[in-house]
């Protein structure tokens, strides 16, 4: 086809996936905030936020990858004008998100003697566990308002979640000075103002949405009247059904480069500080291709409703092209300036931590570099991964996510980081390698199922979908 025929959905795409983008920017700023503010107490400050966030943002990615089962059935039911699938989507969604959050709560909180068993450095560990605590309990609401978010999104209604997101920020960003640093009277709570600041803004993101979405009158027939009476073991096993393999893609994905945190650890406190520093820059260029994934979600799971193949594949097509181009642009600004980017992260006028300063801003440097290099495999495999699941395949699409990062990815990283010169260098080729190998087969899977579906037409089509996801 016409590069024409791609580039005039840019404009729908762009419609839905900006307000996506800047929701999912504002979450990845809230620990942005955190690292830059934290980072100024000192590196071994910044390697214990690096560490406890690693142990949340595994059990997030859980939650997060799970909630989005509820998108592509919203979407579905919308696309064919059916309100009571819609309706019965979201309210098993939402029971399931609560008491997901508070099950991930839990599992943090007892995970937390696993910090001495991978033998991070001390001072590290006893800074890591308070933070652990609190940023955990901000599971529970965060989980939760992923139910009302992905609901929004698959009625295609993104911009909800958006301002509940900048809300949260402009609580989180002025709270988050005045408790670490201890202004206006108050006592300086360090890095534990940080995790206070996150778990009061993410309260209120979550309140903000309930009461936004509440007052859209085209909404209220979705949201009101929830009963117990009306949870049905049939949607509770579709949610779960699509749920638990998109959790475990995302766990699969967000353990590789926690991993990366860990292994760093062995490597010492500055290289953990300075892998924080470029993983919090290339998770905030992500988000974009994120924001694109959720498109690429909505739209696909619409033109399944409607069941309409070819356009369907035209639709996801343009979203990949899309991600390559942006992603393009920030691996180039990563190269352009991967020498001043980690100044933004560390006190250089410290004078008692000149030495370890350098270090980090020194090896930071060099992993923007290799971060530049995987911007297009990780834009590209994410935004595939969104088309899949709004087909709802998604469990070929685990198993090739958990080969990709663990059985590829994983090995080269350990032996590159901790067996090699390389060192740190060589923890982000394994990355690398791991989102390279996954937007490869993930496109091939995609388009395999794309041909086979146009090809036996639009009844054959809707049978054989079935089957595939139920593989």
């Amino acid at each position: 086809m016409a590069l024409a025929t791609y580039t005039k959905e840019f404009r729908n795409n762009i419609q839905l996936a900006y307000p996506v983008i800047l929701g999912m920017l504002g979450h990845t700023l809230i620990g942005l905030i955190d690292n830059i503010m934290v980072g100024h107490l000192g590196s071994a400050e910044l390697a214990a936020v690096s560490l406890g966030n690693s142990f949340v943002f595994i059990a997030m990615s859980v939650g997060i990858g799970f909630s989005t089962a509820i998108t592509p059935i919203v979407a579905q039911g919308d696309g064919a004008k059916d309100d009571i699938m819609v309706r019965s989507a979201f309210h098993h969604g939402l029971l399931l998100c609560t008491v997901l959050g508070l099950l991930l709560f839990g599992i943090v909180e007892a995970a937390k003697p696993l910090m001495y068993l991978m033998k991070q450095p001390a001072e590290v560990i006893a800074l890591a566990s308070p933070f652990i605590s609190w940023v955990a309990f901000s599971l529970i609401p965060m989980i939760i308002f992923q139910a009302y978010k992905q609901f929004s999104d698959g009625m295609s209604l993104t911009k909800y979640a958006m301002y509940a997101v900048i809300f949260s920020n402009a609580i989180h960003i002025p709270l988050n000075y005045v408790l670490i640093y201890g202004v206006w009277g108050l006592p300086k709570m360090g890095m534990m103002g940080a995790a206070a600041g996150t778990v009061i803004s993410r309260i209120a993101m979550l309140l903000f949405m309930h009461i936004a979405i509440s007052q859209n009158k085209k909404l209220t027939q979705y949201i009101k009247g929830f009963s117990f009476g009306e949870i049905k073991k049939s949607m509770i096993k579709k949610i779960v059904g699509l749920g638990l393999p998109s959790g475990m893609q995302m766990f699969f994905e967000v353990a590789l480069f926690t991993s990366a945190v860990w292994l760093s650890g062995f490597l010492g406190t500055t290289n953990q500080a300075a892998n924080q520093i470029a993983l919090s820059l290339a998770s905030f260029t992500f988000m974009f291709a994120m924001g694109l994934s959720v498109a690429a979600m909505v739209r696909v799971g619409n033109q399944k409703g409607q069941q309409d193949y070819i356009k369907l594949r035209v639709v996801a097509r343009s979203i990949f092209l899309m991600a390559i181009i942006i992603e393009t642009v920030f691996a180039l600004l990563f190269v352009a300036l991967h020498n001043v980017l980690p100044y933004l992260f560390v006190n250089s006028e410290h004078i008692s931590q000149v030495q370890d300063t350098a270090e980090v801003i020194g090896i930071a440097a060099q992993l923007l570099i290799v971060a530049a290099i995987f911007q297009l495999s990780d834009g590209v495999q994410v935004v595939v991964l969104g088309a899949l699941r709004g087909l709802q395949d998604v469990k070929i699409p685990t198993i090739i996510t958990f080969v990709a990062y663990w059985v590829i990815g994983f090995p080269i990283s350990f032996y590159l980081g901790l067996y090699t010169e390389l060192k740190a260098i060589g923890i982000w080729i394994g990355l690398l390698a791991g989102l390279t190998a996954a937007a490869i087969f993930l496109y091939l899977r995609f388009n395999f199922l794309t041909d086979k579906f146009i090809s036996e037409g639009e009844q054959p089509v809707k049978l054989k979908l079935k089957t595939e996801t139920e593989i």
